[in-house]
């Protein structure tokens, strides 16, 4: 019988002593999908750390697993299609783990010749051939011969953002960031202040008008018990008193309210009274995206629209000091173009060259740069080799610098739209960073945002030697 085709066997073609089997490894997604699919979260089942301290000492499967396959030989072997599932007891005798390899095995013990009824005796063993389940099953067995093509089932992938709560973790260890934010007036931003100060990553100061501020913390059932409020008419006064304050280092953080990106840009960038340095401001997102393997850092996607070598040089080089606080000693930085070779009428092509021939000269330091480079390559290590690029970025890119913001927009949205990747984004190269939440943002990229300023904070007094 083709494998493509499942056969049954009716009950008048089945004897007392038939039997079959199936074997399978159950794997740690297997036993993520089913905590997925049966509402079962228990940590025993998914939570290393608390397992570890279990009776059990790790992570186990749920009993449920292992005999679900009893129920996929019954359906798919003997009987086979058409079976009718009447009554299952079990009895659990030895922990599934993630990796065993389970055999099930069903055999026929008694047939009603009225009912159409078949008992069987069910055994599950692992690899050790040690029991692990066991039990009776009564089924209606089919009557009639069935042949039927196996359907097709649809491709399941399992999302994890675990990267971004490392990264949360990591920015606890910290002493929370005292913050500015700015204009606070409505309950999103009100929120996310608030998840970020529960969490340990801020202490919050709110600026704004006072009674504006208290009403939406009332409507949102937001506490703002022990918070330091500053009282300003405006949301222009707010952003001007939040950047003085960082200014004069009382704050290390800024974060945007519910008041419009411009107006508290106009602020930071203010020549004579904002946050200038010798660097240039820029913008990163720090993405965890599912299918790729490490994080990927995106700049510039939201401050400089069209920028020039020299801006690029300093967006690289403030991407680089974000990876650095992430962790990374020497990122591997693509300069990303539509190809990868250079082509003076792309200027996308010669910028990427000329940053790295800067990077030679220890015009950018403290990371690994190659350029141009295509998407693709930049990301697959078997596009580039497909195209005969030998890089020590290729494939691995951990920072991935655009040539302008529809690139860096497009590519980011991309991502997290059609990716499912989330990110987390910050201004940084002004004397302290500055989180842009958006009201699009889900919870826990909001915190990550914030733990993303703890972590650049930190990174920049240790380079600053302050």
């Amino acid at each position: 019988m083709s494998e493509s085709i499942l056969e049954n066997k009716t009950f008048d073609e089945i004897n007392v002593g038939d039997y079959a089997k199936i074997t399978r490894k159950l794997t740690r997604r297997d036993i993520e999908l089913f905590a997925i699919v049966s509402g079962d979260v228990n940590p025993a089942h998914l939570d290393d750390d608390y397992s570890f301290k279990s009776r059990f000492h790790g992570v186990i499967a749920h009993g449920m697993l292992s005999a679900a396959m009893f129920s996929a030989v019954l359906g798919t072997k003997l009987p086979g299609p058409g079976t009718i599932y009447l009554e299952q007891g079990l009895k659990f005798l030895k922990p599934v783990r993630p990796d065993d390899t389970i055999e099930v095995t069903v055999t026929v013990v008694s047939k009603d010749m009225e009912k159409k009824f078949l008992t069987l005796n069910c055994i599950g063993v692992n690899q050790d051939n040690k029991e692990v389940v066991i039990g009776i099953a009564t089924v209606l067995a089919p009557t009639e011969k069935i042949r039927h093509a196996i359907n097709s089932l649809p491709e399941v992938s399992l999302l994890h953002h675990d990267r971004m709560s490392t990264l949360i973790e990591k920015a606890k260890s910290y002493e929370p960031l005292r913050t500015a934010v700015v204009h606070p007036c409505d309950a999103t931003s009100l929120e996310g202040m608030s998840e970020a100060r529960q969490a340990g990553l801020i202490t919050p100061i709110l600026i704004g008008p006072e009674a504006k501020i208290r009403a939406a913390a009332e409507a949102a059932s937001i506490s703002l018990d022990g918070i330091e409020i500053i009282n300003v008419e405006h949301s222009h006064a707010a952003a001007i008193e939040a950047v003085a304050l960082a200014r004069d280092g009382k704050v290390g953080a800024l974060m945007k309210g519910s008041l419009h990106t411009d107006e508290l840009m106009s602020a930071v960038v203010h020549r004579e009274k904002g946050l200038r340095t010798e660097s240039r401001m820029s913008h990163v997102f720090v993405m965890d995206v599912p299918t790729y393997k490490f994080p990927l850092l995106i700049s510039d996607a939201a401050i400089n629209i069209a920028p020039d070598l020299e801006t690029k040089k300093y967006i690289t080089q403030n991407t680089i000091h974000m990876a650095h606080a992430l962790g990374l000693a020497d990122p591997k930085v693509a300069i990303l173009a539509a190809a990868e070779t250079v082509n003076l009428n792309m200027p996308a092509t010669l910028d990427a060259a000329a940053l790295c021939k800067m990077a030679q000269r220890g015009q950018i330091t403290g990371a690994t740069l190659d350029g141009p480079l295509a998407f693709d390559n930049a990301i697959s290590k078997e596009a580039a080799r497909i195209k005969g690029i030998d890089s020590p970025v290729a494939g691995q890119a951990d920072v991935l610098i655009v040539p302008n913001i529809e690139a860096g927009n497009m590519l980011a949205k991309q991502l997290a739209y059609l990716g499912a990747a989330e990110a987390a984004g910050l201004i940084i190269g002004a004397k302290v960073p500055v989180m842009l939440t958006s009201r699009a943002d889900p919870p826990h990229a909001r915190l990550a945002s914030a733990a993303l300023a703890v972590l650049m904070n930190v990174e920049q007094k240790s380079r600053l030697g302050e």
